[in-house]
This record gives structure tokens, C-alpha cells and sequence, in this order.
């Protein structure tokens, strides 16, 4: 296993609504080497020199009252001068009805795919790929993500953006 260290980041406004999250980070760190857990506030400061960097149902969240809401144009260039040339940006989350905007990211804890691709490519990104293998044409985007009836079962979109060489 290589040396280098790899840092896992939950923001320390998800860790103020949620304490038990940093709790399983240290967890799962404590049984892998060379893992450093940061809680910082949006736009954290990263660490520099980064291969890639994951964002899992949770971009929505930067638009939401309780991350401040974030700067997400501040975050995204963030994330872009923390990657190394050719390092990659992926985001997964859970999809909003199209045109919408991030009208739902507070109330249904969705964002419309397109503004995750305008927000990210202004950044300077290049979108590299997109899957649907978790997408979910069931669900029609009008539910909560955590109703019952469309949890874990949501439409969902996976987005690999790439820092130019």
C-alpha cells in the first residue's frame, strides 16, 4: 500500500447537524492507514496535490441554509486548485425535476443535474462522463429522498468531471 496520505473531509456544518457522522469517519479511518479525517467549515481548505476528490448526495447541501449557505462558485474552485492537473471531480446525487434549479435542494434534498454541470464547468472542469446506472425513471422527482416510499430508490446522477492536463 502506497505511503501517501489521504484525507477524508465532512464539512463541520453536516458534523454540527450530524455528530455521529464524524464518529464513523474516525471509525473507518482508525482500521486504514494513512487516512487523516478533517471537519472544516465550506469552503474547507484542501489539501493541495489531490488525485480526486467525491462528493456523494451531498452537492445539493451546498445551497442549503445550513452550510451557510456555501459559495459554491468559491467551493468548486476550490476543489479545482486543490486537484492535480488531469485529477478528477466526481459528484453523485440525487436528481431534481429538469429547469428546476436548486429550487428543492432544502425541501425534496435534490438539485437539477444541469446546474451541477453549469456550477462545476464554470470552474473551469471539463465534463469527462456521465453514467445512468443509478438513474431511476420510477421516480418522478416530485418526493423527499427520504420519503419511503423513494428512499434508496431515487433517481440519481454520477457526473466525472476533469482539471485539464
Amino acid at each position: 500500500m502506497s505511503s501517501r496520505i489521504r484525507s477524508n473531509v465532512e464539512t463541520a456544518e453536516v458534523v454540527k447537524a450530524h455528530p455521529e457522522v464524524l464518529d464513523k469517519m474516525h471509525g473507518l479511518a482508525a482500521q486504514l492507514p494513512n487516512v487523516v479525517v478533517s471537519a472544516d467549515p465550506v469552503p474547507t481548505p484542501l489539501p493541495s496535490g489531490l488525485d480526486a476528490v467525491f462528493i456523494r448526495q451531498n452537492y445539493h447541501d451546498l445551497y442549503d441554509e445550513f452550510m451557510g449557505p456555501a459559495d459554491v462558485a468559491a467551493f468548486n474552485k476550490a476543489v479545482f486548485t486543490a486537484l492535480k492537473p488531469g485529477g478528477v471531480y466526481v459528484i453523485l446525487d440525487h436528481a431534481a425535476a429538469g429547469g428546476s434549479g436548486i429550487a428543492a435542494t432544502d425541501t425534496l434534498h435534490r438539485i437539477d443535474p444541469a446546474r451541477v454541470k453549469s456550477d462545476v464547468l464554470a470552474a473551469g472542469f471539463k465534463l469527462e462522463s456521465e453514467s445512468s446506472i443509478l438513474a431511476s425513471p420510477a421516480d418522478d422527482h416530485s418526493k423527499n429522498v427520504f420519503d419511503p416510499s423513494v428512499r434508496d430508490h431515487t433517481d440519481q446522477f454520477l457526473f466525472k468531471f476533469r482539471k485539464p492536463r
